[in-house]
């Protein structure tokens, strides 16, 4: 009956019910972050809209820890989705991270998250986003990016400690040649712009996003912005409370 043939087909996500997907393919992008994409079956999609997330199970000690990871691949990406994992050397769950090796399973449920974007419903978007905060930005960007009568601007600020640790340099470099997007970099530990290639010079500033580079972000805007923060706790609070300064109003920002 019915139900025999939805088991038989199992690549229906559920916000309840963990389903099973095959590592397809394993890279580490940095000393702890990895880029893992797993297997839909056939050409299936997984039905999600850009910048929700999953949750993963995992299990230690016999113990289950659950935590939410965002899917970085395209919305519509066929037979496949991809993750950006960070590893903490005293993490539960980065234990299992660690141990995971190719044609490995793992298990999802969702999708969660009540950011729905639609093409040109904003003027402008001002993405401001810490580490792995970068997750949902990514299939966002490339949703307007890929959609030629979507004409929304986009301005990206990506936080990282180095010039080293930024994830996606080459997608970030492709998606900064499209006219309507501009990117920015905020590397907190990094000093002398000589260590920088040429590229980066223009577009990177040394320290922090504070409460003044919010306003210039904002004042540099083509647009009236909305903004949308991913980051740590702290981070997302930060400036939540430099946009407000700003002049945005708590309808025009969202934070993941």
């Amino acid at each position: 009956g019915a139900a025999k043939d939805s088991e038989s087909c199992p690549s229906k996500l559920s916000p309840e019910t963990f389903l099973a997907f095959r590592i397809s393919a394993l890279d580490k992008l940095t000393k702890d972050t990895y880029h893992v994409r797993f297997a839909l079956p056939g050409n299936s999609q997984l039905s999600l809209h850009p910048g929700q997330h999953l949750i993963l199970r995992g299990i230690v000690d016999d113990l289950e820890i659950q935590r939410a990871y965002t899917p970085i691949s395209p919305a519509n990406a066929k037979g496949y989705f991809e993750v950006l994992i960070k590893c903490y050397q005293t993490g539960l769950m980065s234990r299992c991270i660690k141990s995971w090796r190719v044609g490995d399973t793992a298990f999802w449920r969702g999708p969660f998250g009540n950011f729905f974007y639609k093409p040109n419903q904003y003027g402008e978007l001002l993405m401001l986003a810490a580490g792995t905060g970068l997750a949902p930005m990514v299939p966002i960007l490339q949703s307007i990016t890929d959609n030629a009568d979507d004409e929304t601007f986009v301005t990206l600020v990506c936080c990282f400690k180095t010039f080293e640790s930024i994830y996606l340099k080459t997608f970030l470099q492709e998606q900064a040649h499209f006219w309507n997007v501009r990117t920015f970099f905020i590397l907190s530990q990094e000093k002398s712009p000589e260590q920088l290639p040429w590229s980066y010079r223009e577009k990177t500033h040394f320290g922090h996003l504070d409460q003044d580079l919010i306003e210039e972000l904002v004042s540099r805007c083509r647009r009236k912005p909305f903004a949308l923060v991913c980051g740590s706790p702290k981070f997302t609070e930060d400036m939540a409370k430099y946009l407000l300064c700003a002049g945005l109003t708590k309808d025009s920002y969202f934070l993941f």
